[in-house]
């Protein structure tokens, strides 16, 4: 009861054309055929495509919702073929993360059915440190009268698995709307753990990396690039993760408010309980495990950003390190320099006495004694006037800014020059 092999290649999906897979009576997937959206014409409300046999139980229909977008009358033949809602394919709608919808099918004041849609995207981290989304965008028709089910299943790619490749429907199931879900779920789980161990598988040898013992001298040289960027791919995981659970909620939600015996729902009457709760166990069952997946993903959000916090760290304990050092040597060359500064100021004054004695201005005879010449004044004439001058001239110097090409080298210290 597997699906053909070439089936599930996505490939099916392309321009306009449709690709239809359909099951009669649980004798498995009898009969493919591509179609366009135009084929799919109704007698009415409470019926199924016209190209689809009364007594077909489940249908498969694989297109592009982006090219049937762009054609107004093949978006308009699908929308009436399925009572699509029209917000379902509002430019908003598209671009969303994620969402669960539902919604009963009247023809007159008779409800006829029940209509899902759903979307699901996951990003995944390849080892080159590349990603590609995967995304999963659903849309079921179900008909009460037949217990029929229509799967449409759009813009799947080459990174996406059919969600329904390996479906093998249970006829016993076919009376709740909800069944198909479970196994949509399992694709989904299946997308996020690769998400999550991709992540994973990343952030390990950045730990291994600082496991490995370091030369005591040697300056750590952490790639912090590449870890923000690792971390910006494990947000989005998380992120997805966040929204796929909610988007379970959802689905648990109105399972209980259309299916549940204990509510009142136009479904009751031939739905028997024991498929309610084995439904709603298999949805709960998805809705644990994407939950621990959810954990996973958080530990390793928290993981990369111990990691980056102590590279971080012990670039400054390095660095801090080397302060310490150059501090010390400082704190040496400044004991040397009060030596020098104290034998300076000690000989200074007899030096400066000396140059002024030995000047032409004094001279000595021992008949005479000492006598100094009238012209001393041209001394104090030059020395004030040349020390005040120094004085502004050093007291200027500090008040200018430094050249460009300086100025430059300071604002951009630490980075190659």
């Amino acid at each position: 009861m597997m699906m053909p092999e070439e089936y599930r290649s996505s490939s099916y999906a392309m321009a306009i054309q449709m690709r239809l897979v359909i099951s009669f009576g649980g004798d498995g997937w009898r009969e493919e055929r591509r179609v366009h959206p135009t084929q799919l014409s109704v007698s009415g409300r409470s019926q199924a495509p016209d190209i689809i046999s009364p007594e077909t139980q489940v249908y498969i229909i694989v297109g592009s919702a982006n090219k049937i977008r762009g054609c107004q009358q093949c978006k308009q033949a699908l929308t009436d073929a399925f009572l699509i809602p029209p917000l379902w394919w509002a430019d908003h709608i598209r671009k969303s993360n994620g969402y669960f919808g539902c919604e009963a099918t009247r023809d007159a004041e008779t409800t006829t059915g029940l209509n899902t849609w759903a979307f699901f995207e996951s990003k995944r981290l390849t080892p080159d440190k590349s990603y590609h989304w995967s995304k999963i965008n659903v849309f079921t028709r179900w008909l009460s009268a037949k217990n029929q089910t229509g799967i449409l299943i759009f813009d799947l790619n080459e990174y996406t698995p059919h969600p329904c490749a390996d479906l093998v429907p249970e006829n016993h199931l076919l009376s709740d709307p909800f069944w198909v879900y479970p196994h949509i779920l399992n694709s989904v789980a299946k997308l996020e753990e690769r998400a999550v161990w991709a992540i994973r598988d990343q952030v390990r040898p950045i730990e291994k990396e600082q496991e490995v013992a370091r030369p005591p001298n040697k300056r750590p040289q952490p790639n912090y690039r590449t870890s923000h960027d690792i971390a910006r791919h494990a947000i989005h995981v998380t992120e997805t993760l966040d929204v796929a659970l909610q988007t379970v909620e959802h689905i648990l939600e109105n399972h209980r408010i259309y299916m549940s015996p204990g509510y009142s729902n136009p479904f009751q009457s031939h739905h028997d309980p024991q498929i309610w709760q084995e439904i709603q166990s298999r949805l709960s069952f998805a809705q644990n495990y994407l939950s621990s997946m959810r954990h996973r993903s958080s530990s390793n959000e928290k993981r990369l950003q111990n990691e980056i916090q102590l590279a971080f760290h012990m670039v400054a304990q390095h660095d801090a390190s080397v302060t310490v050092k150059i501090s010390r040597a400082m704190m040496t060359d400044s004991a040397a320099l009060k030596t020098l500064a104290f034998v300076t100021f000690t000989f200074l004054p007899p030096t400066f006495i000396c140059a002024v004695f030995s000047m032409s201005f004094f001279n000595y005879d021992q008949s005479t004694g000492w006598k100094a010449s009238g012209k001393l004044w041209i001394y104090w004439a030059f020395a004030i006037p040349t020390t005040v001058i120094t004085a502004l001239l050093w007291n200027y110097w500090h008040r200018v800014p430094p050249p460009e090409q300086v100025q430059k080298r300071v604002d951009t210290f630490g980075d190659p020059v």
